[in-house]
C-alpha cells in the first residue's frame, strides 16, 4: 500500500515523475507516453509498472489516466492543508501526527493551541477518556506522550479541568 510518504519517494524518481507528468498532460498509450515523456521505452515501461501497481495511474476505457481520486486520498492522509500562519506548525506536526513539542514557550503554545482547536469544540465538556482519545491521535507512534500534552493544555490554560470534566477554553 502506498503511503504519502512512499508515493513522494516513488516520483522523486526523474523517470517515474516524467511518465506520471505525460499521462497527467494526456498520452493515453504506452507509446504516446514515450514520446511525450523523453524516457527510454525500457525506463517507461518500468516506471508506468510502478506507478500501475501503487494504483497512482489506471488503465480506463479512453486509456491510461492518473488516479486523481487515489491521490486525492493520499493528500487527505497527510492532515490539514497548512495556510501561512500555520506553516510554522510543520516542523512539529507532520501527517496530522504530533511529532515533538517546541522547547520554545511561544512556538508550543502555536502547536498546542493548533491541536486543541482541531481536537475539541468549544463549550463542549469531555471526560479525560475522550480527552485521552482525542490526544493519543496526535501522538500515536511517535515521541510525544498524549498525557504530557493533556498537562500542557491544562496548564497552558487552553482547556479547564473540573470534577473529571474537561472544556476547552475560548482565546
Amino acid at each position: 500500500m502506498v503511503t504519502p510518504e512512499n508515493f513522494v519517494r516513488m516520483v522523486a524518481e526523474p523517470h517515474r515523475m516524467r511518465v506520471l507528468a505525460a499521462v497527467a498532460l494526456g498520452a493515453a498509450t504506452t507509446a504516446e507516453i514515450i514520446a511525450n515523456s523523453g524516457v527510454s521505452a525500457k525506463e517507461a515501461m518500468s516506471a508506468l509498472r510502478r506507478l500501475q501497481d501503487h494504483g497512482v495511474v489506471v488503465s480506463e476505457a479512453g486509456g491510461l489516466q492518473v488516479a486523481y481520486g487515489r491521490l486525492e486520498r493520499l493528500a487527505e492522509e497527510t492532515g490539514p492543508e497548512l495556510d501561512d500562519d500555520e506553516h510554522a506548525l510543520s516542523p512539529f506536526i507532520r501527517g496530522g501526527k504530533l511529532t515533538s513539542v517546541p522547547a520554545q514557550w511561544g512556538r508550543r503554545e502555536i502547536v498546542l493551541q493548533y491541536v486543541v482547536e482541531q481536537s475539541f469544540e468549544p463549550g463542549v465538556e469531555y471526560d479525560e477518556r475522550a480527552v485521552n482519545e482525542r490526544l493519543r491521535a496526535w501522538c500515536d507512534g511517535g515521541e510525544v506522550d498524549h498525557v504530557a500534552i493533556r498537562r500542557y493544555v491544562i496548564d497552558m490554560g487552553m482547556m479547564s479541568r473540573a470534577d473529571g470534566r474537561y472544556r476547552m477554553e475560548m482565546r
